[in-house]
């Protein structure tokens, strides 16, 4: 095990010793780990690659926004572009910069690798629509959503509705408040902010100016099974809540049709309190198939990265359930990944999954 790695075991470790008083203390929180960190085969997701064509909207969203620093263009190998284009199956016709935004001072929030094409893509989604299939969202935790979601619309983003505040109940019966609004961030992504109130930890920490994350990020998808099924087998995750939940409506974050019932699957790495996945599932109303594939290089959230303990036993658990491998592991020396094996996989739903095993 090499000495980065380590690092950020050991960082997973101290994180859920130092923020026992801070992340899922409370026993009544549906979030609290299930199993240690020592169990985890692929840890807390790490990175997440959006492609775009505009730059100016990602920085003013992401930066001027949700206050992420900024690093880039990166300077990018020839050679290490060339494994980028085996790996993300990116077109010989197709160049890009690569950029880096993350939240300073908090190791465990998820980066962004933004890559800005030389040429328009099709899009991965068509619109800002809840319903629409593939990658949905980046959530922001932080201490006061009122005053984010006001500083958003300065800005001049949308959102899907307004500010919701609802209830969400504890073990014990009780309830805590959930402050949240769903904004139309570029590229037909979405940034999520959202406030746990009475007590609650927030999803994951927050600096010193109350802005934390992403911390977490969402899909919409059908067939649950086969998709929760590849993310706990071939890559470990556990299932941390998994309810059915009725929306509220056009009153609701998601401005979904009255009624509208969904399954939302909440999916962690063993042992960690943040860098975890959502996925709903909608039962009673239909769902939208974009036009386009919910992957690179098509322009959209089109990828999830996540460090991993034993590449070998990822293999062997997607050859086992049967998970399309698209590019076998490769050897790098990678910016964000650091000098690494990646390998990438599809998902059920044809979103690109990339996984890496850092190297000494």
């Amino acid at each position: 095990m090499n000495k980065r790695f380590l690092i950020l075991i050991m960082g997973a470790l101290l994180a859920n010793i130092t923020l026992a008083k801070h992340a899922y203390a409370d026993s009544n929180d549906a979030l609290a780990p299930k199993s240690s960190v020592r169990d985890a085969l692929a840890m807390p997701l790490h990175t997440v690659t959006i492609a775009t064509v505009s730059l100016e909207q990602s920085l003013l969203f992401y930066r001027d926004g949700m206050g992420m620093q900024v690093e880039g263009p990166l300077n990018i190998s020839p050679e290490l572009e060339k494994t980028h284009r085996a790996l993300w199956q990116m077109p010989d016709d197709l160049s890009w910069q690569t950029y880096r935004l993350y939240r300073k001072g908090i190791e465990s929030a998820i980066q962004i690798r933004l890559l800005v094409l030389s040429k328009p893509m099709p899009t991965i989604h068509d619109s800002w629509n809840s319903r629409e299939l593939g990658p949905f969202s980046l959530g922001f935790p932080n201490t006061d959503t009122s005053t984010l979601d006001k500083h958003i619309r300065t800005l001049g983003f949308g959102a899907l509705n307004v500010l919701e505040s609802y209830p969400i109940p504890r073990a014990d019966g009780s309830t805590y408040q959930i402050d949240e609004t769903i904004f139309n961030a570029p590229d037909f992504n979405h940034g999520v902010a959202i406030t746990r109130g009475n007590g609650m930890a927030q999803l994951g920490p927050i600096d010193a100016n109350g802005k934390g994350g992403p911390a977490y990020s969402a899909q919409v998808i059908t067939d649950s099974e086969s998709q929760l099924t590849f993310y706990t087998d071939v890559l470990g995750l556990e299932i941390r809540s998994d309810r059915v939940f009725k929306s509220a409506g056009d009153k609701g974050a998601m401005n979904l049709p009255n009624g509208t019932e969904f399954r939302f699957a909440i999916v962690y790495s063993k042992g960690a309190t943040t860098g975890h996945m959502l996925f709903v599932d909608f039962h009673n109303v239909e769902p939208i198939k974009p036009k386009n594939a919910p992957s690179l290089p098509n322009i959209g959230l089109g990828m999830w990265s996540f460090p991993v303990r034993s590449m070998q036993q990822v293999m062997d658990n997607a050859k086992v359930h049967g998970a399309t491998i698209v590019s076998k592991p490769k050897q790098v020396n990678d910016p964000l990944v650091g000098k690494s094996m990646v390998a990438t996989l599809r998902a059920p739903n044809g979103f690109l999954i990339e996984v890496f095993e850092e190297q000494r």
